[in-house]
């Protein structure tokens, strides 16, 4: 009898925090230090730059920007079925997840060099999370975590070197690729919101970009955090800078006129003096508001790169669809609709989103 292949067994990453005992293990864990480290080495990468910095790209930088340009294509090959039906998320979002997911091992394999054969089902997982929630038909930063964790992986297995201009290219040419396609999805399927803070979420769905984008302005010499009142400074940044490019589009899809109504903790963080201290707060926000909290982390995945803290709830014998779950305060993140503002702002305007290459928003 023969012993087994390596590998044979393949464990797909699987969701282990599920209660608040996980999360309080999660965010004492050399893991936690392991992401958050990640995110705070790209956030100094980005300090100071620009988008339009001129950097020096590797051919990794170059693969993955690729790689997020076939995603576009997959969307464009899955359109909705009509411009305005619904307030809610649209169906043909399912067709391009299944596409996507069905070609994810094989595009990573020929895109993405030197990534061991037997991660590539793990990595997978989480870039097929990155684009939002099948079942659902929404996206929140939960998800975006998880193509920060696509990176990081990557980064672990050394695939990814952080040296030379590479940190700042993941995030002012990957990131802001990413981000832009994200929006893409967002817009033209008219993606829900998950877990949403209503007005009092920093956004309804992305906040990596104002936490990049307010190290990219930390060190400039006019522009100041209440610069996004400014609708001209607005416009004639959001291509230089990440936080005003969020901005920019959220002024393009809230259908009330003002930050102040419909954007109130914005607003409130425009009041900042300095853009330095504006990030220092992002950085402690993301902290407490993302990987601090049971909603999201409840959703998020390990596996043999990104590992499990001991301790923590053990693989579910399934695992990881009958574990137990907690629902946000806010928003039942696994059932109760919440309109998106894209949505209503297409309707309201007659606009299909789908056809326009509109910046993502935050």
């Amino acid at each position: 009898m023969t012993d087994s292949p390596p590998h044979q067994h393949q464990q797909l990453p699987i969701r282990r925090i599920l209660t608040a005992k996980d999360l309080e293990i999660f965010q004492e864990s050399s893991t936690h230090e392991l992401i958050f480290g990640f995110i705070s080495e790209l956030n100094t990468a980005a300090t100071g730059k620009p988008n339009d910095t001129v950097l020096e790209l590797s051919p990794v930088i170059d693969a993955l920007l690729g790689l997020l340009d076939i995603v576009e294509d997959l969307v464009n090959k899955h359109p909705p079925a009509d411009a305005v039906s619904s307030r809610f998320g649209k169906p043909e979002f399912r067709d391009f997840y299944d596409d996507f997911k069905s070609q994810a091992p094989a595009l990573l394999e020929k895109h993405i060099p030197n990534i061991p054969a037997d991660k590539i089902p793990e990595i997978s997982a989480y870039l097929c999370e990155s684009w939002g929630n099948r079942t659902r038909i929404d996206y929140g930063s939960g998800h975006e975590l998880n193509f920060i964790s696509f990176l990081l992986c990557l980064k672990q297995l050394n695939v990814i070197e952080m040296t030379g201009d590479l940190p700042t290219s993941l995030v002012l040419r990957v990131f802001v690729r990413y981000v832009a396609v994200m929006r893409r999805i967002q817009t033209g399927y008219w993606l829900e919101p998950a877990g949403s803070h209503g007005v009092w979420g920093l956004d309804d769905y992305h906040f990596l970009p104002f936490l990049f984008g307010s190290a990219q302005l930390a060190t400039h010499k006019h522009l100041r955090p209440s610069s996004i009142h400014d609708r001209d400074l607005v416009d004639m940044y959001a291509s230089k800078y990440m936080y005003f490019d969020a901005i920019h589009f959220i002024n393009s899809v809230k259908t009330v006129a003002s930050l102040r109504w419909h954007s109130p903790m914005l607003d409130d963080i425009s009041g900042v003096k300095k853009w330095s201290k504006v990030n220092e707060g992002m950085l402690k926000m993301y902290k407490a508001e993302v990987l601090g909290k049971l909603p999201i982390m409840q959703h998020y995945m390990f596996g043999s790169i990104i590992k499990a803290p001991d301790g923590v709830s053990p693989p579910s014998a399934t695992g990881a669809e009958d574990a137990p779950h907690v629902h946000n305060h806010w928003a039942d993140c696994c059932g109760i609709k919440v309109p998106s503002a894209i949505a209503a702002s297409a309707m309201e305007k007659k606009e299909d989103h789908f056809r326009s290459a509109m910046i993502p928003f935050d």
